[in-house]
């Protein structure tokens, strides 16, 4: 995750994840944390559960259609079923020309009534808002991504999630009330 020491850090939360349902679970709790307008962006190896979290998020966001990883169709629009904020979930990774090459996106259009959600955002959307929630997510040195899968997370593969709200928006947003969330029985958060 590449949060530049220049920026305005407001929040952080670092949160230790047993198991693929625990990383949805925390994509819920997460949603109940964001509103229209907000940015997240999503850093991580692939298959480190990026895209889970973002499975969580839209359950929690209470969206239409599936979440699947949006990388041949670059981006994808979950409207809201109820009052909520659409989900506009977006993976730049094979994009490399950052915010110029994603105008076509509109993201810019989407972003104030959506919650935008960018896998392999780091260094291609901060420009769209000063305030914005990062989240890295790690895996074990020399893990099988593999081992990890929605059907069979048996927790000896955890992840380390680092999470760092930058920006007004985020300055007094306890995202430590997410570490529970994680794993059974530890947080692991911390406050910043």
């Amino acid at each position: 995750m590449n949060v530049p020491q220049t920026e305005p850090v407001a929040a952080t939360a670092q949160i230790t994840v047993t198991t693929p349902e625990r990383m949805r679970a925390l994509g819920r709790g997460l949603a109940g944390l964001l509103s229209p307008g907000d940015l997240v962006l999503l850093s991580g190896e692939l298959g480190a559960g990026k895209t889970t979290l973002t499975r969580g998020l839209g359950e929690g966001l209470d969206v239409r259609g599936a979440v699947t990883s949006p990388t041949f169709v670059i981006a994808r629009v979950h409207p809201p079923l109820g009052d909520g904020p659409a989900l506009v979930h977006v993976d730049a990774y094979r994009l490399n020309g950052g915010l110029d090459e994603m105008e076509d996106l509109d993201l810019d259009v989407s972003l104030p009534e959506s919650v935008v959600v960018v896998e392999w955002g780091d260094g291609k959307v901060e420009e769209l808002s000063e305030d914005r929630l990062h989240v890295g997510i790690e895996r074990a040195v020399g893990a099988d991504p593999a081992a990890w899968s929605e059907d069979d997370g048996d927790g000896d593969d955890v992840r380390e999630v680092t999470l760092t709200g930058v920006g007004a928006r985020w300055a007094g947003v306890d995202l430590t009330v997410l570490g529970d969330l994680g794993a059974s029985g530890s947080s692991g958060a911390s406050e910043g």
